[in-house]
């Protein structure tokens, strides 16, 4: 099966910068859409951005649109979201997660990793 391991989570300040990372084992990582979300403390895990297999498409929740930037590397089996300008509100765990190549976006993922935290001070 895929496994899904992330990093780059840490503490940073209000307006700094973060790059977490996501690669995948097993599998086929250039047929999977991959998509990354966030949970914080007493809330649902919440749907932050998608690229496709092909990375030729991306798609943004719009509390991150123009701060946060999803981007794949499939010779690394490595996908990436680059969050600047970083608000407390951002503080949360953050999960990748993976399911076939050209599912809707309402399609259930299928793989995910355990996580990264991500804490914005003000």
């Amino acid at each position: 099966q895929v496994q899904l391991v992330e990093s780059g989570g840490g503490l940073v300040q209000a307006g700094g910068s973060l790059r977490l990372s996501c690669t995948a084992s097993g599998g086929t990582f250039e047929s999977y859409t991959m998509g990354w979300f966030r949970q914080a403390p007493g809330k649902e895990r919440a749907y932050v951005a998608t690229i496709t297999s092909s990375g030729l498409k991306t798609y943004n929740a719009d509390s991150v649109k123009g701060r946060f930037t999803i981007s794949r590397d499939n010779a690394r089996s490595t996908v990436y979201l680059q969050m600047n300008s970083l608000k407390p509100e951002d503080t949360a765990a953050y999960y990748c997660a993976a399911k076939a190549g050209g599912s809707s976006r309402f399609q259930p993922y299928d793989y995910w990793g355990q996580g990264t935290q991500v804490t914005v001070s003000s």
